[in-house]
Order: C-alpha cells, then structure tokens, then sequence
C-alpha cells in the first residue's frame, strides 16, 4: 500500500510539473528546454521535499538549504545602453578592439572582465515552505565583490537570510565585477527589474525543484537590501523598475552614498512598504540629511528595531564601526539577519521530519565546481 501511495505521488508531481511548463512559457519570455522537462520527469529528488502531510506539488517544504549560483538572461549586465541623465554611451571606450567604461573612482574597466557576468546567486533556506507567505530578498552588492567570493563567503548573505527565520529565499545578481563601480546595468532601464524578477521565478522554482512554485516566487513581496554601492541599482529599481505594486521594504547597509532625492521619493509614495537604513561613520551624515528630507512623511523611528511593521521608517547608527566589514559586524553581528529577523507576517514552516537542530550545510550540487572559477 506504501507503495503504491508513492507511485502515485510521483505521478501527480510529473503531472503538476508538465503543466507547469505553460507557466514557465509565460514568464519574460521563458521557455523550459526539453532538457528541462526530462529533468522534470526523471527528478526523483523532488519527492524528498515533499512533508510528511503529502501536500500536493506547490506545497514542498525544503528539507535543506539549496544555493546555487545561474546564469539568468535578464541579468543587469552586459548593458549596452546609455547612463541616465547624461546621453552619454555607457561603454564609452573602444581600446584595441575591446569595449570599456569609465567609472569616476576606479577609472576605465572592460565589457569582457568587469560588465559581463550574467550569474545570480539564490539560495531557499531549509524549512522553506512556499504554501506559507513568502518573502523574495533581493541583495545588491556593494563595490570591488564577488558573489562567491564576498557575498556568499565573506558576508554570508545566504546564511544570514537562512538564520533569519523568515520564510524567504535570496537573489543576488552580480553586479560590476571585483570593481570600484556602483552601476546599475540594465536596473536603469524602465521596467527591468520587473523582467529580472520575473526570471527569478523561474530560476528558483528550478532550484526548489517543484515549478509550480514559480507561481508564488511570481507574486511574492520583495525587500530590496543593498550594501555601499548597491545604493544605485537600489535606487533606480525602485524609481523605475516596475515593482511597487510587490515591495514590501527597503533595507540600506551603509548604502547612502548618493541618490537621496530618489530614496525621499519612495519613503514619501511608499505604500505599507517599510523603510530602515544603518549607517556607519561613511554615511552618516548622508543618513541624516536623508532623515531631514522625509520628516513629514510619517513618524521616524531610530536604533535597532524591536519588530518591523509595514510603512516604518527607521534610521539606524552605528559609531566605531567599519564600512567593509559593514554587512557581518555593525551595530549587531550580522546585521542583515537582525533586521530581516524582525520583519513580520513571514515565519517560517517547522522543519521537514524530525530535524535535529545540527548545523544546516549549504547544498550547493555540481554547480560548486563552476562557482570557483572566476570571470
């Protein structure tokens, strides 16, 4: 009887994951493969998210941490367009057949080194369950990193976010490699990170291993959390990427090196979204300028947060502390996961099977090996 129970389980999840496909199909112009579709038929993997319930396909709760680092097509970069308010040409330099741009600090980089990495790192922490309201954590990363090496490793975003508690998954999209640039790549253009989100979906349903949860990856509420540099593609997403019917909050990490006015203009039509920013030394006083800007927007709270309630504005300072090392020690270890850990409205499910509290790894599969190379 067991068994045949469970021949008909994996019947139900090939059905569920074929008509998935019409969804896939409908997603920024995404396509599964027939690669993709025999991996959907042959996974038995998939069977071991599933709870000890026998909850239907879109009702898997994860039974470890999955982080994969992907290649995505709506990638911000390569960009070939133009930067915003200038006309000028992004890449504005042609230099024996290779094209580059000229950044303000870290002068000229090329297309092939620093603006071509179309990778993006996600991560769906053990005990997801995307039955469950769910949150989508959109990491944009700081000056001179590396997903491998800095966000994943050095910073541990996607153990931050797993040792949250929320019930989240991580997208972190490289941005300029290794370099002193904060641009924004196609996050300039209108619309796009609407696109970018959209393919996330798809990415993270592969990841999960159920595509019918593209469906709530599609429509679940985003927090945009940048760090130093990632102020600009932070800004300009949320100025015009095409999500503001989905945020649900704003978290900058020692991120206010510019674009106040853009940040302002958030706060001031934000919705239920909420708002915290933490500064160090670095950006301090950009911090309390910006804090000057929206005082009449609604009360504004400072220090660490209690709990975050939608529409909160909140300005944190942390004094002695470093910018570098800003995202793993400020005014708490691990700030990123102190404030995602007060979000609330998006606990996580109870952990699959009797789960014995070790330390989780992170499942990274064969793309490890590929990880390690770099562009």
């Amino acid at each position: 009887m067991r068994l045949a129970c469970r021949r008909l389980a994996c019947h139900r999840l090939v059905c569920h994951r074929l008509a998935a496909a019409l969804l896939f199909a409908g997603l920024a112009g995404w396509s599964p493969t027939s690669a993709d579709a025999a991996e959907a038929l042959r996974d038995p993997g998939a069977l071991r998210l599933a709870r000890a319930d026998g909850r239907e396909p879109g009702h898997l709760a994860v039974a470890e941490t999955l982080t994969r680092i992907v290649a995505f097509e709506t990638a911000p970069f390569p960009y070939r367009g133009t930067i915003p308010g200038t006309g000028k040409p992004f890449l504005d330099v042609e230099r024996d057949g290779r094209l580059g741009h000229t950044a303000p600090r870290g002068g000229v980089y090329f297309e092939d080194r620093t603006y071509s990495d179309r990778r993006v790192l996600l991560s769906i922490p053990r005990g997801f369950d995307p039955a469950r309201p769910t949150l989508i954590v959109l990491y944009l990363h700081g000056n001179e990193a590396r997903l491998d090496r800095d966000v994943r490793d050095r910073q541990g975003v996607a153990r931050q976010v797993a040792a949250s508690g929320l019930n989240a998954v991580l997208v972190a999209p490289q941005l300029a490699v290794d370099a002193l640039d904060s641009s924004a790549g196609r996050f300039w253009e209108p619309g796009h990170l609407k696109l970018f989100l959209e393919e996330a979906a798809v990415q993270l349903a592969r990841l999960h291993g159920d595509p019918v949860s593209a469906q709530r990856f599609a429509t679940a509420p985003v927090v945009i959390a940048a760090y130093s540099g990632g102020y600009l593609p932070a800004a300009f997403g949320l100025e015009v990427g095409g999500v503001s019917d989905r945020l649900a909050g704003v978290i900058l990490l020692d991120a206010l090196f510019g674009e106040e006015e853009r940040f302002a203009r958030f706060i001031a039509r934000r919705r239920n979204a909420f708002f915290i920013a933490a500064a160090s030394p670095a950006t301090a006083s950009a911090q309390r300028r910006l804090a000057g800007m929206v005082a009449g927007t609604g009360p504004i709270q400072s220090g660490p947060p209690r709990r975050i309630e939608p529409g909160d504005i909140r300005f944190i300072e942390a004094p002695g502390t470093e910018h570098r090392d800003f995202v793993t020690r400020a005014w708490t270890a691990e700030p990123l996961r102190a404030v995602l850990a007060r979000i609330s409205g998006y606990p996580r499910a109870e952990l699959i099977g009797a789960l014995d509290g070790t330390v989780d790894p992170i499942i990274t599969g064969a793309a490890r090996a590929g990880d390690a190379k770099r562009p």
